[in-house]
């Protein structure tokens, strides 16, 4: 439909400087928020005309604005609401000599022509990018694969995987083969995607939320549907964070299979995790509510129903410094003739409105309450989200807070604490702990496990050590295996802020009161100890290890040759390969090298001829990479994992 010589007609990019850099020299706006303002009617107006009958004309005038820059073209193409209407954007723009395409309107117009599915333009496209039309624009490889997937041209997916491979020299990322395994899922290649998960952790990959959300649907997709919940169970164990699309992909099939006591059990484990139910769950959950669980799922329901006070815009008007439009158009889709108003929410940036609002003054404030927007949790959570300095959102919040109709909740508290427990603002943290016990607000029991791990970004040791000590009680329940997981956060807080005696005297405390630490707390211990060469403390945290009934796992010994090997203590680090070698725990390439190294380093030559000679007897079976992460991930965890996920696929391919 729509060729390379089409393509190739784009406005490239010119030597003069375009108009909008020339004009914003001298900037029309008093403050950013009226700019953003301004931006947003633009795309709004454009939004409207691109869903009118008769649009041409006034297309045209949008384009054509003095003001118009890339923000505004992004937004419009992204929010074009079929391909025809993306390129009349891209057509008339040819006809505005002064605008320029830049990365940000050429990434929305590939994302636009993926997600229509249009891969033979968005491959001339790249074309035309790669051959420089654009200046020294460039898609990444993560661009192609991430829009190749969503056109859903696989094969193309993998071909790049496979350039990518050769030219990355450094390990590649973890989001990469998310995107390769999804790949083989969709093209009904099974075995082929857990392939490329062992292939991820064989090569130092480290899985994140969404490796495991493409896993958990491919088992739903299968049928698997256990095998998928005893995934989504391990992960806490692993300090993955489980996500709004984990639990919709779960509670929609285990709805389906009319499992409502599983359902439950997710609701609440929702809660505790501090998620916002999305759109995807209300259908099975008013089927669950239909079928008698009404007072379960009558909150999530409300927390998802729209908000009644976002009103539709019809038709557009734009008020400009110079510029006056006529009012409204109609939008007309009718064989009578007839015209009928498009009804559109207003469009809203929130990344772009904190941006805005980041010089916190009079003007701003003043300017932001003309604007009348409808503040609901989620979209002030959005614009929390994306503030960066702590003072400008905490005057963001306050002032939020009196606006009509708005009422902070556990939500909106809790992403102000973490954003001020990262910058170490304690005072205003317990200022807000304070509120919450006054008013009786039940926090997610994710909210008390972050702020103490932001204490340890910010160097608050002790503000950490009160909110475990104090504050945990605003969670509704506890359970032993949450309460274990706030210890290990604040020791991994106290070991990072250097309180190596109270790291340990917390440790202590842990196991009197019978709250048995993990393998990876242990691991993450005895590295940090081990690199700060408090050798006897790692001697003793290793038999803590045995007392209490838990085995080393190959990680966490491979975790202590590196330290030792890095405080210059090679020799306890043999004796570890020692121990590793004599009770059948293999050690990994990397970790052999290391040992070898640091013992011709301290002339031990005898020691490292024996790790090579026993390398060699080993060499056909040592695994590239020990499967782990420090203080996250252990060995046992992500072979479960792995074995859950091979034998289900393998039990469903036969």
């Amino acid at each position: 439909m729509y060729s390379r010589r089409f393509l190739n007609s784009i406005n490239p990019v010119r030597s003069t400087i375009s108009h909008q850099v020339r004009f914003f020299g001298r900037d029309p706006f008093p403050n950013k928020v009226q700019h953003y303002l301004y931006r947003a009617n633009l795309v709004d107006s454009i939004r409207l005309c691109l869903r009118s009958a008769s649009n041409r004309d006034s297309l045209t005038s949008l384009l054509s604005y003095r003001l118009l820059d890339s923000f505004v073209v992004k937004n419009a193409l992204r929010s074009a609401p079929s391909l025809a209407s993306a390129w009349s954007i891209v057509k008339t723009l040819q006809k505005n000599r002064q605008f320029s395409h830049d990365i940000h309107t050429l990434h929305a117009l590939a994302t636009v022509l993926a997600k229509f599915r249009r891969s033979s333009e968005l491959r001339s496209l790249i074309g035309v990018v790669d051959a420089g039309k654009f200046g020294k624009v460039r898609f990444s490889f993560m661009n192609l694969m991430n829009w190749y997937a969503m056109a859903g041209d696989f094969n193309s997916v993998l071909k790049t995987w496979e350039r990518y491979r050769c030219l990355e020299e450094e390990k590649l990322c973890t989001e990469s083969y998310n995107v390769v395994m999804q790949a083989y899922t969709k093209l009904g290649k099974d075995y082929e995607a857990v392939e490329t998960f062992e292939r991820m952790i064989n090569e130092g990959g480290i899985p994140n939320s969404r490796t495991f959300t493409v896993m958990i649907e491919h088992l739903v997709n299968l049928g698997n549907l256990d095998g998928a919940v005893d995934i989504f169970k391990i992960l806490p164990s692993m300090r993955i964070t489980r996500t709004l699309k984990h639990y919709s992909v779960l509670i929609e099939a285990i709805v389906g299979e009319e499992r409502f006591g599983e359902v439950k059990t997710l609701l609440s484990e929702m809660k505790a995790d501090g998620k916002f139910p999305g759109r995807r769950m209300l259908g099975p959950l008013k089927r669950m509510k239909d079928m008698g669980f009404e007072q379960e799922v009558e909150e999530f329901l409300g927390e998802m129903s729209p908000d009644e006070r976002i009103k539709d815009i019809y038709g557009y008007s734009m008020e400009s410094p110079s510029d006056d439009e006529e009012g409204d158009r109609n939008d007309g889709d009718d064989s009578d003739g007839e015209e009928v108003a498009v009804k559109l929410k207003p469009w809203l940036d929130p990344k772009a409105l904190a941006g805005a609002l980041k010089n916190w003054n009079p003007s701003t404030v003043a300017a932001l309450e003309e604007a009348n927007f409808i503040w609901t949790n989620l979209l002030v959570c959005k614009v929390l989200r994306n503030f960066k300095s702590a003072e400008t959102a905490w005057s963001f919040f306050c002032w939020v807070a009196i606006q009509p109709g708005f009422t902070h909740d556990a939500y909106t508290i809790e992403r102000m604490m973490a954003l001020l427990a990262c910058h170490g603002n304690v005072e205003l943290v317990d200022k807000l702990f304070s509120k919450v016990r006054a008013e009786g607000i039940n926090l997610p029991f994710s909210t008390i496990r972050l702020i103490i791990e932001l204490y340890g970004v910010s160097k608050k040791p002790d503000a950490a050590l009160k909110v475990l000590r104090h504050d945990k009680t605003l969670c509704n329940q506890i359970s032993d295996f949450s309460l274990m997981l706030l210890y290990s956060s604040l020791l991994r807080t106290l070991t990072k802020c250097g309180r190596n005696a109270e790291a340990l005297d917390t440790l202590d405390e842990m196991i009197l009161n019978n709250i048995c630490p993990d393998i990876q707390t242990f691991s993450g211990l005895m590295y940090h100890f081990a690199l700060q060469g408090e050798i006897q403390t790692v001697q003793r945290l290793f038999s803590m290890v045995r007392q209490i009934g838990l085995e080393p796992d190959p990680y966490m010994l491979k975790l202590l040759v590196q330290a030792y090997c890095r405080c210059e203590r090679a020799a306890l680090a043999y004796r570890v390969f020692q121990d590793m070698r004599d009770t059948n725990l293999m050690p990994d390439k990397e970790t052999k090298d290391l040992l070898v190294r640091s013992l011709w380093k301290e002339e031990k030559r005898k020691e490292a001829a024996m790790v090579e000679e026993s390398y060699e007897e080993m060499k056909n079976v040592l695994p590239l990479k020990l499967r782990g992460h420090v203080w996250t991930i252990s060995s046992e965890n992500i072979n479960q994992v792995h074995g859950i996920y091979r034998s289900c696929v393998l039990r469903t391919s036969t």
